[in-house]
């Protein structure tokens, strides 16, 4: 799991210090503020870690080449230099990660205004990961997902990793060894949908409970209910393993109130079972329920509130294990104040 994250100058940070809770982690904060770069940069960290496990030599040229090819795979610079901050001459970006497992896994390195594809590993860590993260974009893949990965390998297109890596982790057929928590979470979501996912020649489907339905395809299904079915899968494979990181970018999208009240549920089921949990969102909504079930769970569940701000030039980062220590939470002002506009005009709720 992720512990630790320092770095500086890296695109609108001029240097942040973050430390993650073991269980789940919200990102917040204005559209610019960064949400969805730092989203990708510790996933790509943590995804090079997994990978290097299986490469034939863990050499540090190795090393830094994965870094780099993730680094820029993910995040789609031009070149790695447009990473790095902005200013007058030259400047250098530092980065710096620790996982809380396995020992060894740590690792820091640099790259310069001037970098290509290359960065210098300063510290290189002596063990990898051995649960990879998974990464879920703002948009659904189920939809999407038949060839995809294929069409990636062979074309370029204009998705980042994130997207391949998904529709990788969606192929993985039934995984036998779920624990009961796991399996009662898969139960939970599948009653949501009314049925289950299930993929057949390529292409996945919704068979609903209701007998005399036929299968339904993915496209047929809202997109916001093949949000949640993604999620479903996804513990019905084994890819998202307990003891691993799930990063989800904007999850709240497309959702109703009513998903959006389930989707809260099952980030939090997650967490219980074992899982880390990172997601970046603009959803005041989401937020409250998470706040909601977290004063009403018997047992203490570890949240960590992370907020950006744009200040100045730079992007500033708030840490706080309550939602109220979060100063720059725009979206809390935004919504009370959309609450009085509609109050003063007569409206009640």
């Amino acid at each position: 799991m992720f512990k630790r994250l320092q770095f500086s100058n890296f695109a609108g940070f001029a240097k942040a210090d973050i430390e993650w809770s073991p269980g789940l982690n919200l990102i917040v904060g204005e559209n610019g503020t960064g949400k969805s770069l730092l989203l990708k940069l510790a996933y790509s960290l943590g995804a090079v870690s997994a990978e290097m496990s299986k490469a034939p030599s863990q050499s540090k040229e190795n090393w830094q080449k994965g870094i780099a090819d993730r680094l820029r795979d993910t995040c789609r610079p031009d070149y790695l230099g447009r990473l790095v901050t902005r200013q007058q001459g030259r400047n250098r970006c530092e980065v710096k990660v620790d996982f809380s497992r396995p020992p060894g896994t740590s690792y820091a390195f640099t790259f310069a205004t001037n970098a290509r594809f290359e960065v210098k590993l300063d510290r290189p860590p002596t063990g990898f990961l051995d649960t990879p993260p998974v990464f879920i974009p703002t948009r659904e893949m189920l939809s999407i997902f038949p060839g995809f990965a294929k069409l990636y390998e062979e074309r370029h297109l204009e998705f980042d990793k994130t997207y391949y890596d998904i529709a990788r982790a969606l192929e993985g057929s039934a995984f036998k060894n779920h624990s009961k928590s796991e399996q009662a979470l898969i139960e939970i979501l599948e009653k949501l949908m009314k049925g289950q996912i299930k993929l057949e020649n390529g292409r996945f489907y919704l068979h609903p409970n209701q007998s005399g339905k036929g299968a339904i395809e993915m496209h047929l299904v809202a997109e916001g209910e093949r949000k949640i079915a993604m999620l479903a899968h996804l513990l019905f494979n084994g890819s998202l393993r307990a003891r691993g990181t799930l990063f989800w970018d904007e999850p709240e999208t497309n959702l109703n109130p009513r998903l959006i009240t389930a989707l809260a549920t099952a980030l939090v089921a997650l967490v219980q079972s074992g899982h880390q949990v990172i997601c970046a969102t603009h959803s005041l909504f989401l937020l409250r329920e998470i706040e909601i079930l977290k004063a009403r769970s018997s047992t203490s569940l570890p949240v960590r509130y992370i907020g950006l701000a744009q200040d100045g030039e730079t992007i500033s980062v708030e840490q706080s294990s309550d939602i109220a220590g979060i100063r720059t939470l725009v979206l809390l002002d935004e919504e009370l104040l959309q609450s009085e506009r509609y109050l003063k005009l007569g409206f009640r709720q």
